[in-house]
């Protein structure tokens, strides 16, 4: 009888074993699918409204370091939104003193336009991450986490 009920503790702690690594190597799997995942669609529907961001590795830097939806507030994310758009066009519109492989298109973003919560959160964090991979500022604001 004891030696039944060692094998059976001796295979659950087996399967144990097994199953936590079955979880890890999924979990991995899906930030390999996040990493190589790097376009970034941000829509409002309603307001026939899209941003495309194919950029590598924010997709990733979004999930995994970023601050999670709901952290900051929908007018805190806008009036962000507002001066780091009014800047990166102004260097879109000075190839000559900005490098115009990282600034490439003019952002059509107003104020005064409710484009949801989602919007303006992705588009502050690409904002954040691109100031920090490419150590540019884009306004009187330390790009931070």
């Amino acid at each position: 009888m004891k030696k039944y009920l060692y094998l059976l503790l001796i295979g659950f702690v087996i399967l144990s074993c097994n199953t936590y690594k079955n979880t890890n190597l999924n979990k991995d799997e899906r930030l390999e699918t996040v990493k190589q995942n790097d376009t970034v669609s941000i829509a409002n529907d309603d307001l026939e409204y899209q941003i495309i961001i194919i950029e590598p590795g924010f997709n990733f830097w979004l999930v995994s370091q970023a601050r999670a939806e709901g952290y900051y507030s929908q007018s805190f994310l806008e009036n962000r939104n507002i001066i780091y758009v009014t800047e990166w066009n102004n260097r879109v519109l000075q190839p000559q003193q900005y490098n115009p492989s990282l600034y490439e298109m003019q952002i059509d973003y107003q104020r005064g336009i409710d484009y949801g919560y989602e919007v303006n959160y992705k588009l502050y964090n690409y904002f954040i991450y691109f100031q920090i991979k490419y150590k540019q500022r884009l306004g009187p604001f330390t790009p931070r986490i």
